[in-house]
């Protein structure tokens, strides 16, 4: 089970879920976040780290540019777009660095309609709940995880939008072959950006 922790903004954070052996940590470059990287993190101090762990921009409806000197000046491994970008900007992107398609869901959506024109240009996709408020304000809500048991997906997917630790058996009770990891955030803080790690660490031990 791969584990993806979103929002971090101090570069100690970062160096701990790597000694955790977390596998993604989501650095956002949504100026309207109040878990904005922007004059938090030193993006060369960022860049030269050692990490196993892939560091990951999460950005909505960017200019190219901005991405690319993103990836260029903190060595992003990932993207994660979680706007209305093109397949085409993905597959622009995908020669660089591994993309991450979000796709936000009502329960309304036929799912494998909805992924179908980013298959071939993405790496992996995320569902997450609602819309940007919702998944970038902290609010912690879920949407029916039941609703991709019906989809074929054929891709490596993340499940986002209000985990906790307390869903630890229900993340282990989800079967999708292609269920790949959860992304965390908001339930894993002590304020916005900082996160309470031992909550982390009881994550990892429990979907062991």
């Amino acid at each position: 089970m791969n584990i993806k922790v979103c929002g971090i903004t101090e570069m100690k954070q970062l160096q701990q879920l790597d000694g955790l052996d977390i596998d993604f940590a989501g650095l956002i470059f949504y100026p309207e976040s109040s878990r904005y990287v922007g004059g938090k993190l030193d993006k060369k101090e960022v860049k030269k780290a050692d990490f196993d762990l892939k560091k990951v921009g999460v950005f909505v409806n960017p200019e190219m540019i901005d991405v690319l000197d993103a990836i260029d000046d903190y060595g992003l491994e990932v993207v994660q777009l979680h706007g209305d970008e093109s397949p085409e900007m993905c597959e622009d992107l995908s020669s660089e660095v591994e993309v991450i398609k979000v796709f936000r869901i009502t329960g309304k959506e036929n799912i494998d309609k909805l992924v179908a024109p980013y298959d071939a240009v993405c790496d992996y996709y995320l569902f997450d709940t609602g819309g940007l408020k919702e998944s970038f304000g902290g609010t912690g809500q879920q949407f029916d995880w039941s609703i991709l048991n019906k989809a074929k997906i054929e891709k490596p997917f993340f499940l986002s939008g209000g985990i906790g630790v307390e869903d630890i058996a229900k993340i282990k009770a989800f079967k999708h072959l292609d269920f790949f990891g959860v992304d965390v955030n908001s339930k894993f803080e002590t304020s916005p950006g900082v996160k309470d790690m031992s909550k982390v660490l009881q994550l990892k031990m429990g979907l062991k």
